[in-house]
């Protein structure tokens, strides 16, 4: 077996309940939950208990899936299992931060939070919408976000598959023009256009926010979403283009396959991650870790 990665799920998986597992079967986990109720009390109650309506507003979305992403990744940690890199997708990234040391996990937890925020104002402020493009090459996406004003391929997930960011009165036209050019459009339920421009003002919000923060060198490497390459001395910087840039999801893994990844642990919600590396990745190792029978069907395997 070659190198091993722990990738942090993003938003759009969350549902009633997740975490509740590993909280109850593992220390780890738990402390997870208890820091991020000491920061902002009853986001293990919102984990567990809350609404899916409740859940999917980005201000409580990110830090949910922020506390279940990690705690998922400290219970793998837990179990003997440790990574030789990591990665987040969108919010994972805050989470895949906290994991490897750049901040504490108080420090990251209140960075998500803070994010939430900024990212939730600036929806309110432009009006946005996402569609992921199935079937057709990026460059074809780029292509036709290029024939509208306010449109941009935001997230580089897998091989034909792209999501695309548009204006709220754009979204519509994008997604006929993707289906005449034999693609599947697929509206996104999100809330804003994350990762285009229409972001800006939450990529300077972190600016300020940060300003007095010092990010310490990982103890893994942390790929950046905006660069598809391991965090380096522009990580400030870079950690705050991040919400308003494209995700480069797919050259991530790439990327960390020709540094000798063959197995990917996804930890936190759902497995949309899984899927994104199997698409990349044929012939990958990929596992996920959710649950505790997810946690020790990994064990399990990685101990062969």
């Amino acid at each position: 077996m070659g190198k091993i990665a722990l990738v942090f799920s993003g938003q759009g998986a969350q549902y009633p309940g997740m975490g509740k597992g590993l909280y109850e079967s593992s220390a780890a986990a738990r402390e997870v939950y208890e820091m991020a109720d000491g920061v902002r009390p009853g986001t293990s109650a919102q984990c567990f208990t809350g609404t899916q309506e409740e859940l999917n507003t980005t201000i409580n979305t990110q830090p949910c899936v922020f506390t279940a992403d990690l705690a998922a990744a400290k219970a793998v940690v837990e179990r003997g299992i440790y990574p030789d890199c990591v990665a987040g997708f969108s919010l994972g990234e805050i989470a895949a931060i906290g994991f490897a040391g750049m901040l504490s996990e108080r420090d990251a937890f209140e960075l998500v939070c803070r994010r939430a925020q900024l990212m939730n104002d600036a929806a309110e402020q432009n009006k946005g919408a996402m569609a992921a493009v199935l079937k057709l090459e990026s460059a074809k996406v780029e292509e036709l976000c290029g024939r509208f004003e306010e449109a941009w391929p935001v997230n580089y997930n897998c091989p034909k598959q792209t999501v695309a960011a548009a204006s709220e009165d754009v979204i519509d036209d994008l997604c006929a023009a993707v289906k005449a050019e034999g693609g599947k459009a697929v509206r996104l339920a999100v809330s804003g256009a994350f990762h285009s421009p229409y972001m800006a003002s939450a990529a300077k919000g972190l600016r300020e926010y940060l300003k007095e923060k010092q990010l310490r060198e990982p103890n893994v490497p942390v790929y950046a979403n905006a660069t598809a390459q391991p965090y380096g001395e522009d990580a400030k910087e870079l950690l705050c283009r991040q919400c308003a840039s494209p995700v480069l999801w797919q050259e991530t893994i790439e990327h960390m396959a020709a540094n000798g990844v063959d197995t990917f642990i996804e930890v936190g919600v759902g497995k949309t991650l899984m899927g994104l590396v199997k698409k990349t990745l044929p012939k990958a190792s990929v596992y996920k870790v959710e649950t505790k029978e997810d946690l020790d069907a990994v064990a399990a395997a990685l101990e062969k």
